[in-house]
């Protein structure tokens, strides 16, 4: 296998490809790249990501009184019996071994005063299991991963490069490359991986109003995967994190669920501290209990939010676990050692994605995924908390490992890859931009947190009409950033919307008062596959 790329006619050539420099992404470029060459390419810059975003922590066994058993009993419950319990039993058993890697790449995680690993309690854990920097925990995981990526000679990274479609063979047999923009010089060249293409581009949170997601989090490898010919499963599973700043006009800001774990209590407005009124773990429920009850009480109040109330805690203390939080409110002169902070649910995670089995593969040959672009089982019907980081972990880690044994398998000349298509004319930045705001409106305002069959229908109707439009745009426009953002995002909407139509039952994230209740034999998951633009086939 060749550790050099190659550049030829518009064309280069690398052993791998992978979209996304997040946890996901960076774990498999640095695990294959002593196998061949690997361009790692990020729409932003290389630290850009939700990895980079995530506050609270990465779970997994670390002490005596924790066992496999009680991470994989509190997965499952969140899941609400949709998670494939293979694919847990293997996040729980080697995600340790993976988290003690970052540790020997670097990553400093908060230590007790005896050295050992500091462990904090989230809501869903039984146990105190979550590893943790202070409230800047992905940022400290991103910073020590692109540390290693930045020494390794093997890596070439393309900062401000979007994926625009898969370029499969001319058989359409095999996925050998991916055709990318080069947002800077707008040129448009084909990635040609010899070996595999690795999605890791996260998750689609910009598909709504408000998201505690950077704005790069537009659905891309759901709607580059979808659109080759993946399968995509439990699009309907959107979690929403219950606790987001609120404050008219600023953008939705995380408040971390370790300030819930830390012994914060949800209140409302004259508070009261109303979480045991749905469950009997109180402000530890599982966030879409929690999402839904705080979401029940601005109905029942006619409130704009309700409260997070940490001041029972030394002032100290607050202030040196949460830093970042602790300043962000105060810039907004919000003292949360002294007043609770007002919080709303926003758009947080992806809990479906592009299928994969246990080592990363996609029913299209040379196609990998791992982290939140994919569905692996783990999640099921609603990720439990601090599960994602260690998902993108193990299974990218488990597709590397796969490629080291069988990779020749699947290795093809890449010189059967099709041109990209011609293009002309140039998009107005207004029209992405209106026709973005177009879809976020109607998921926000129909497919939210409490759906029905109505709302669903109506939101599906508004997107088939945006879905048009955004065709024509594309077929007749040059390629840019947010046309294709725009694209990805109307067909990840209409994956959501008609995976949540398929689904008769409320279960986990998905609650619609149509069908209020879990059914057993709704007990699956909802797969679907392209078969042309309008005709999504849904097979499970």
């Amino acid at each position: 296998m060749s550790i050099q790329s190659v550049m030829e006619n518009n064309r280069r050539i690398f052993d791998f490809v992978v979209l996304g420099s997040g946890i996901a992404g960076i774990t498999f470029a640095l695990q294959v790249a002593d196998m061949g060459s690997v361009a790692l390419v990020t729409k932003k810059d290389r630290t850009e990501s939700n990895t980079n975003w995530a506050q609270g922590g990465i779970a997994g066994v670390q002490s005596p009184d924790d066992s496999y058993e009680l991470h994989i009993k509190d997965t499952l419950i969140a899941g609400a019996g949709l998670c494939h319990e293979d694919a847990v039993d293997v996040l729980v058993r080697e995600g340790p071994a993976r988290i003690h890697e970052l540790i020997d790449f670097g990553v400093n995680f908060t230590k007790e005063s005896d050295g050992d690993i500091a462990l904090t309690m989230e809501g869903g854990h039984s146990r105190h299991r979550i590893a943790f920097h202070k409230d800047l925990t992905g940022q400290e995981i991103e910073r020590a991963l692109v540390a290693q990526v930045a020494a390794h000679p093997a890596i070439t990274v393309f900062e401000h490069h979007s994926g625009i479609d898969l370029a499969k063979s001319m058989d359409e047999t095999e996925v050998c490359g991916v055709y990318v923009l080069d947002t800077v010089s707008e040129a448009i060249e084909t990635f040609v991986a010899r070996i595999a293409v690795f999605l890791a581009t996260g998750g689609c949170g910009h598909v709504y109003s408000h998201t505690t997601n950077p704005s790069i989090a537009t659905g891309d490898g759901v709607g580059i995967a979808f659109r080759a010919g993946a399968k995509v499963a439990n699009m309907e599973f959107i979690q929403f994190h219950p606790t987001t700043l609120y404050y008219p006009g600023a953008r939705s800001f995380l408040i971390s669920e370790a300030v819930r774990g830390e012994g914060g209590i949800l209140r409302d407005k004259s508070g009261r501290a109303f979480m045991k009124e749905y469950d009997e773990r109180g402000t530890l429920a599982p966030r879409d209990i929690v999402a839904r009850a705080i979401d029940a009480e601005m109905t029942r109040e006619n409130a704009p939010c309700m409260y997070l109330d940490i001041t029972h805690k030394p002032a100290a203390e607050i202030k040196e676990r949460f830093p970042t939080i602790y300043a962000k409110c105060l810039s907004y002169g919000i003292d949360m050692t002294k007043e609770p902070i007002p919080v709303v649910p926003a758009a947080h995670y992806m809990c479906g994605g592009v299928v994969t089995d246990l080592n990363g593969k996609t029913n299209l040959k040379g196609l990998f995924a791992s982290g939140e672009v994919s569905c692996t089982g783990v999640h099921g019907a609603n990720r439990l908390a601090s599960n994602s980081l260690l998902e993108g972990l193990v299974f990218s880690h488990r597709a590397a490992q796969w490629l080291r044994q069988h990779g020749d398998q699947i290795a093809n000349d890449g010189e059967d890859v099709p041109p990209f298509r011609p293009y002309r004319g140039r998009v107005q930045e207004a029209e992405t931009d209106a026709l973005k705001r177009r879809i976020q409106n109607a998921m926000t305002k129909y497919v939210g947190i409490v759906r029905s069959n109505e709302r669903l229908a109506k939101a599906d109707a508004a997107l088939s009409v945006i879905a048009d439009e955004v065709d024509a745009l594309y077929a007749t426009c040059r390629p840019t950033e947010d046309l294709l953002e725009l694209r990805n995002l109307y067909l990840v909407a209409q994956l959501i919307i008609r995976s949540a139509l398929a689904r008769q039952e409320s279960r986990g994230l998905h609650y619609t008062t149509d069908y209020p209740h879990t059914v057993e034999e709704e007990r699956h998951d909802t797969i679907m596959v392209k078969r042309k633009r309008t005709d999504f086939v849904l097979i499970s």
